[in-house]
């Protein structure tokens, strides 16, 4: 280790020199209080911007026990210094000059959601905070004055107000953590209550815009129905009331307009929790909880979907399906069974977006055209056997069909945003109107037959490098999906992906897979309980070979499974 002096003798002797001569600096530099490593630095001043990291041990920080004792607070204390550390970031990026990204100095900008993230590691011994940044350049000719203003005045200021207890917002913090485990009090709270989730009343529900996660200004506030009431007691701000979806089939229904995506929307976030002022802090779902919906051209293989689907006319094995180019019908069918095999306890669906086919089959149909010649089975008929024998409940929109009233345990009208709870009323409509009896084929739980294949590098034809295997690159196109070597990986109908470094640590986890885990042999479940393992014990260390860059977010392990199952080989 060198001391600060070291590095700034070192800036001075390159100054003028060529752009690669920032490589020497790489290392880690003793400023004192904190220090400062350099871990990976870009090739021109036009390329990604240098990681660069600071490591500040607890004793130095200062942060009090209740901020460091389990997971939760941890995370949540990342997340603060996180948001804090933008804040004073965004005061001297570009404040140095020079061409390309130099003075470029930023960090993971955090939304509406708490996630664990790289930018911040809180281990045992020491707060690490990465960032980038931009070294500056003439050309392509070093200025070494402008990087000794970042290192040396910037930043100190950066992490002095930052990464100290003493100079932050003391109460601010406080309330975060305490926000945070108040939320997963309540999510903790839900299987003894035999809920699947809970929206508190006074929640603010629709978002600025389609394009905003931001909480939409001058809104109606949630008030739950009186018959599904429910008051929780937490450890720091006492009771809340809200609405407690049970356990079991639960429908929301109601004019367009009213509301019904809206509270759907809000449930299938309710998996993460929130920060202060969001106004869905108290809006919690199960953790396993999964969106589904048909997914018209996805990839497929080997997938049990007989249990949907079964007896094709050109006698293809649905009990290992697979396709290049799914249905809307058959591609919820997969949906469904690789969230069974992710070990969801939760289907959140809306009609709008599912395969109207795979939903339901009304009397009419069933009159015209005999079971024997329809291949599929209905969501309708399968439902209950999900929750009976599997113990999956399902969320369901409903806004055309009212054959699913017949099966709901629980069914919630939105009027004008405000649930009303009338399954008494249903109930006493289906008396009236029975369904004409149907016998399902028998349930059987599918078997888990996915094997990613062994992974075998293409060999370089020409240029540097010819004749060795190629390295597998990632591209990251925002939340949507990854281009790995020359596959494109299709996110888009993930629609619990909330943060773009989320998908970048989903391409993170199937390049690792592929280089280390793929052998042919081992099924999709082996792997993800392999990946979730090694993410709980060493954080991102494994992925990028103990060198840990800004920029990822952990996935759930629905996400991890949703993107294997989607990777086509």
């Amino acid at each position: 280790m060198q001391s600060s002096a070291d590095l700034q003798n070192m800036l001075h002797s390159i100054h003028r020199k060529s752009y690669p001569a920032y490589k020497s600096l790489k290392g880690i530099y003793n400023f004192g209080r904190y220090l400062f490593s350099i871990d990976h630095v870009q090739g021109d001043p036009f390329a990604s911007p240098s990681h660069v990291s600071v490591h500040v041990s607890h004793k130095t920080a200062g942060f009090p026990e209740y901020c460091l004792k389990d997971s939760i607070s941890r995370i949540t204390l990342s997340d603060q210094l996180i948001r804090n550390f933008e804040k004073q970031l965004c005061r001297v990026t570009f404040q140095a000059k020079g061409s390309g990204k130099s003075g470029l100095i930023s960090i993971s900008h955090c939304g509406q959601e708490v996630l664990e993230r790289s930018a911040c590691e809180i281990t045992d011994k020491e707060i690490i905070m990465r960032f980038f940044v931009g070294f500056p350049a003439n050309g392509r000719t070093i200025n070494a004055p402008e990087l000794e203003k970042i290192l040396f005045n910037f930043l100190p200021s950066c992490v002095s107000r930052t990464l100290f207890y003493q100079n932050i917002n003391h109460k601010e913090l406080e309330q975060a953590i305490f926000l945070s485990e108040d939320q997963d009090s309540i999510r903790r709270k839900l299987p003894e209550l035999g809920l699947v989730a809970f929206a508190a009343d006074g929640s603010i529900l629709p978002r600025e815009s389609g394009v905003s996660s931001l909480p939409m200004k001058n809104s109606i506030p949630f008030v739950s129905p009186e018959s599904l009431r429910v008051s929780l007691t937490l450890p720091h701000k006492g009771t809340v009331t809200g609405m407690g979806i049970p356990r079991g089939i639960t429908l929301i229904i109601g004019g367009g307009y009213h509301g019904k995506s809206t509270l759907l929307s809000a449930l299938e976030l309710g998996v993460y929790n929130h920060i202060a002022g969001d106004g869905r802090e108290y809006v919690i779902t199960d953790e396993s909880a999964l969106k589904l919906r048909s997914e018209d051209g996805r990839y497929i293989k080997n997938v049990d979907i007989s249990l949907f689907i079964n007896d094709l006319p050109n006698q293809k094995d649905t009990h290992c399906f697979s396709t290049d180019d799914a249905s809307g019908s058959t591609s919820q069918a997969a949906g469904i069974i690789e969230g069974m095999e992710a070990g969801s306890k939760v289907f959140l669906l809306d009609e709008d977006t599912s395969a109207t086919n795979f939903m339901v089959r009304d009397s009419f149909m069933q009159e015209i055209i005999s079971r024997e010649k329809e291949p599929i089975t209905p969501f309708l008929e399968r439902a209950e056997d999900l929750f009976k024998k599997v113990g999956i409940s399902t969320i369901l929109v409903a806004g055309s069909s009212g054959a699913f009233f017949h099966i709901a345990d629980t069914v919630i009208q939105m009027d004008s945003y405000r649930p009303v709870d009338i399954t008494e009323k249903v109930k006493s409509i289906c008396s009236r109107y029975p369904l004409n009896p149907v016998l399902p084929p028998e349930f059987h739980l599918p078997e888990s037959k996915r094997i990613i294949k062994k992974y075998a590098p293409a060999i370089r034809t020409h240029g540097h490098g010819n004749g060795k295997p190629e390295q597998l690159k990632i591209k990251v196109h925002g939340k949507d999906g990854f281009l790995i070597g020359r596959q494109e990986v299709d996110l888009r109908y993930i629609e619990q992906l909330t943060d773009t470094e989320q998908t970048a640590a989903l391409a993170l986890l199937l390049k690792y897979t592929l280089e280390n885990l793929a052998d042919g042999h081992r099924t999709v479940s082996e792997t993800v309980s392999i990946l979730a393992q090694k993410l709980k014990d060493e954080n991102f260390t494994f992925l990028e070979h103990g060198t840990v860059s800004c920029g990822y977010a952990i996935p759930r392990m629905q996400e991890i499974y949703s993107c294997l199952n989607r990777y086509r080989q």
